[in-house]
């Protein structure tokens, strides 16, 4: 393995892209541990990672704000350049992650890259955890199509890209990280004693995704909560403030929606507060999202519901986590909007039904309720529980 003293990871994309991203840079200073390590993202989400205490440093480049000119993206290059690495990996295979890699100016690049920008890589590699459609003329976004899941999950994926790419022969894996600033800390202890009695049990609720397909009911998650609200335990609901419509809509739909045990923190929170509540939280309830990734980061047992989202690729990387499917023929997709009419539109969610979800919320409280905050880590055991709602296994 050659000695890398100065190292750039880039990875623009989302929350939970990022926060799968790292296990690489625990990795990366276990191999190299005199190095500079250096991670570019996105500014957006910077509270997830300017604290990882692996990190010597965080570059943050506003991708849908200053820097989406032209001009003002070669002059981040430039300053890419300037700072000498010797080792760039690309975690994000898309143009602007790409080009970036590209001409960073590094001796040595690897990981991820479009085809044009794969031209300056020393090594590219397939990234196994993410879908592929596999294309019959130009209606193959529609079925029938033959479609590929990711097979590999994300973070063993990018540590794959450093076996083979740089050679590092010491996997320190342990599992998602997120360090969360002391300020961030403090807000979420002074917004926890507003909002919840003393001693409630909460359950975190995250109802919203980034692709309709990810979403299961809003009456769905409006059953849960009113079981949960009926025991007594608080429900809080979380996600950014493209979340808020849907949030309201799921609590016009409740019972108990008057409860004071309700508290909508929906596009209220930075991503470190986010962090920082979630960790007080007993269990959370989620589909497939960035938050739930952060929820994992923080040891936060979760029940998630998998529509049109590959499981080996992106499962909640917790063995106390529990992932429910329905077997429909069409599951995964990988597909933003549902083809299909009728009864069989989003059947992949509507076919999980509230009873089998609260089956495992009830089992996961009854185990982890009074560790709230404090549910130890147990290094290596990742691999999270996954339900077929068929067979209950």
């Amino acid at each position: 393995m050659k000695n890398y003293n100065n190292i750039l990871v880039i990875n623009l994309m989302h929350i939970g892209d990022l926060m799968l991203a790292t296990p690489v840079l625990r990795t990366l200073r276990a191999n190299f541990p005199q190095a500079n390590i250096t991670l570019l993202g996105d500014k957006k989400l910077g509270d997830l990672v300017v604290h990882n205490q692996w990190l010597d440093e965080c570059l943050l480049i506003d991708k849908k704000g200053a820097d989406n000119r032209l001009m003002a993206f070669i002059k981040f290059i430039f300053k890419i350049r300037r700072k000498k690495y010797d080792l760039v990996i690309n975690l994000h295979r898309n143009e602007r992650a790409s080009a970036l890699a590209a001409f960073s100016g590094a001796r040595t690049i690897v990981g991820y890259s479009k085809p044009i920008f794969s031209l300056f890589f020393t090594k590219v590699m397939q990234n196994p955890s993410v879908a592929h459609h596999i294309g019959r003329g130009p209606f193959h976004m529609f079925p029938p199509f033959k479609y590929v899941p990711g097979w590999k999950h994300q973070v063993h994926a990018h540590l794959e890209v450093l076996q083979k790419t740089v050679g590092v022969e010491k996997i320190d894996d342990g599992g998602l990280e997120m360090w969360i600033d002391q300020k961030d800390i403090n807000r979420s202890e002074e917004i926890w004693r507003e909002s919840f009695p003393s001693g409630t049990k909460v359950v975190a609720f995250n109802i919203g995704a980034s692709w309709l397909t990810k979403r299961w009911l809003d009456s769905s998650f409006a059953q849960c909560a009113d079981e949960l609200l009926a025991k007594g335990y608080g429900v809080a609901f979380f996600g950014g403030p493209m979340d808020t419509e849907i949030v309201e809509k799921c609590i016009s739909l409740m019972k108990y929606k008057n409860s004071e045990l309700i508290k909508i923190f929906t596009g209220k929170l930075s991503l470190g507060e986010l962090g920082a509540m979630l960790k007080k939280c007993a269990l959370m309830l989620t589909t497939d999202s960035g938050p739930m990734h952060v929820g994992v980061s923080q040891n936060v047992p979760v029940v998630t519901m998998f529509g049109a989202s590959p499981v080996p690729g992106f499962y909640p990387y917790d063995a106390k986590s529990v992932l429910i499917k329905a077997p429909e023929k069409c599951h995964p997709c990988g597909m933003h909007q549902c083809p299909w009419e009728g009864d069989r539109n989003l059947a992949c969610m509507k076919n999980i039904p509230v009873a089998t979800v609260m089956k495992y919320v009830w089992e996961l409280l009854a185990k982890y309720e009074d560790m709230a905050g404090n549910v130890p880590r147990e290094y290596g055991a990742y691999e999270c529980r996954v339900v077929d709602v068929a067979t209950g296994e």
